[in-house]
C-alpha cells in the first residue's frame, strides 16, 4: 500500500509545481508592467509671443506724382526736358505754337479799345443829359434812354476786359511750367504733335516724401498696418529703413487679386532713389501667447485637433486644442494645454485614452 501511494505522490508532484507556478505568474509585478508599457516620445509645452514675418517686393515711388498738361489746345513746338531730368518750380516743360493765340489776343485788344471808347462817349452823353434835365431842357424819358445806353456800354466794356484777361491767360498757358520741384518720370508728347486741352504731356514726381509700393494678398491686408515694417534696398541689403503704412487700395486688382499698398519711408536718405527695387518685411506679433508643437503631435480623428497629455503616473489624456496657424514643421496652438504640460510628440495615432505609457524624452535618446 505504501508503494502505490508513493507512486501517486511522484505523479502528482509535477502537476502541483505547475499549478503553483501558474498562480505565481498571475500575481501583478509593477516593475514588469512598467517595463512592458508602450514607450512614447514626449516634450514640455512652452508658450511665447510668436511673430509672423512676411516679405514683399516693393518699388520706390514718390508720394505725389502729377501728369501735367496744357490748358489750351495747340501744336507742340518745343519740349526742353527729358526723362529723368530734375526741374524746379517754374521751369519750362514744353511750349505750344503761339501764333493763333497772339492773333486772338490782338482781336480782343481791339474789341476792348472799341468798348472803352464807346463807354467814354456814353458816359459823356449821360452827364450832358443829366445837366439838361436839371435845367428843364429835356424830358425824363430822354434821360432814361441815355442812361440805359451808358449802362449797356459799361457792360460791354467789362465783357471786353474779361475777354482780354482770358486771352492773356491762354497765351500764357501755351508755355507749360513745372508747378513744383521734382523729377520728370514720363513724357507723352513730342515736338510737332497736336495736343488737346488737358491732355497729359509730362509726368513730374515731386521731390518730397518717398514711398514703397507693394501688392498685398487679401489674407494679409488687415494685418499689414499692425506689424513693424522695414524696407531693404536690393542695391544695399546691409541697411534697412523704417516704414509705415499710409494707404491701402479699397479694391483689389482685377488681374492679380491683390491690394496696392503704399508705405511711407520714415528715415529715407540720399541712397533711396525713385524706381529702385526693395524688399518690404512686415513682422506682426500675435496678441496672445501661443504654444509651438510639432506637427506630429497634433491628433485628429474627425472631431478636431487634439494633443495627448501625459500625467505624472504615465496615463494619457486626449485634450482638444485650437490650431491658430500651421507653419513648416510646427503648429501654433492655444487652449487645452498650459505651460509645462507634457505632451506626446510622436506616434500619437497608436495611443488610446487612459493608456499607461513609458515616458521618453529627447535628451534620453
Amino acid at each position: 500500500m505504501i508503494q502505490p501511494r508513493r507512486r501517486l505522490a511522484v505523479l502528482l508532484w509535477p502537476i502541483a509545481l505547475g499549478l503553483l507556478g501558474a498562480a505565481c505568474d498571475k500575481i501583478p509585478d509593477p516593475q514588469k508592467e512598467r517595463a512592458a508599457a508602450r514607450p512614447v516620445l514626449v516634450a514640455p509645452v512652452r508658450f511665447a509671443h510668436r511673430a509672423q514675418t512676411r516679405e514683399f517686393v516693393a518699388s520706390i515711388r514718390p508720394r505725389v506724382e502729377t501728369d501735367q498738361g496744357f490748358r489750351v489746345a495747340g501744336k507742340v513746338v518745343k519740349r526742353p526736358v527729358d526723362l529723368g531730368q530734375r526741374v524746379k518750380a517754374g521751369d519750362i516743360l514744353a511750349r505750344l505754337d503761339e501764333a493763333d493765340l497772339k492773333l486772338q489776343k490782338e482781336q480782343v485788344d481791339a474789341e476792348f479799345a472799341a468798348a472803352r471808347v464807346a463807354l467814354e462817349q456814353a458816359s459823356a452823353d449821360e452827364r450832358r443829359a443829366v445837366k439838361l434835365r436839371q435845367e428843364g431842357w429835356t424830358a425824363q424819358a430822354a434821360l432814361d434812354r441815355v442812361r440805359s445806353a451808358a449802362q449797356e456800354s459799361r457792360g460791354r466794356h467789362q465783357r471786353a476786359s474779361r475777354a482780354l484777361d482770358l486771352a492773356r491767360n491762354s497765351l500764357d498757358y501755351a508755355t507749360l511750367r513745372a508747378d513744383a520741384d521734382g523729377v520728370v518720370t514720363q513724357t507723352f508728347i513730342e515736338p510737332g504733335q497736336v495736343v488737346a486741352a488737358g491732355q497729359a504731356a509730362v509726368r513730374v514726381a515731386r521731390m518730397g516724401e518717398l514711398e514703397a509700393v507693394v501688392a498685398l494678398p487679401e489674407t494679409f491686408v488687415a494685418q499689414a498696418g499692425a506689424g513693424e515694417a522695414r524696407l531693404t534696398l536690393w542695391a544695399n541689403s546691409a541697411k534697412s529703413y523704417r516704414a509705415k503704412l499710409r494707404e491701402t487700395s479699397p479694391s483689389a486688382d482685377p488681374a492679380s487679386r491683390t491690394f496696392a499698398a503704399r508705405f511711407s519711408i520714415l528715415d529715407a536718405d540720399s541712397a533711396v532713389a525713385l524706381g529702385m527695387s526693395a524688399t518690404l518685411t512686415i513682422a506682426s506679433s500675435d496678441a496672445a501667447p501661443l504654444a509651438s508643437v510639432p506637427l506630429s503631435a497634433v491628433f485628429n480623428q474627425g472631431q478636431g485637433p487634439a494633443l495627448w497629455k501625459v500625467d505624472g503616473e504615465g496615463r494619457l489624456t486626449l485634450t482638444p486644442v485650437k490650431v491658430v496657424r500651421y507653419e513648416t514643421n510646427t503648429a501654433l496652438v492655444s487652449g487645452g494645454v498650459t505651460e509645462g504640460d507634457t505632451i506626446v510628440i510622436l506616434g500619437v495615432q497608436k495611443l488610446d485614452a487612459g493608456q499607461t505609457v513609458r515616458v521618453v524624452t529627447q535628451e534620453a535618446l
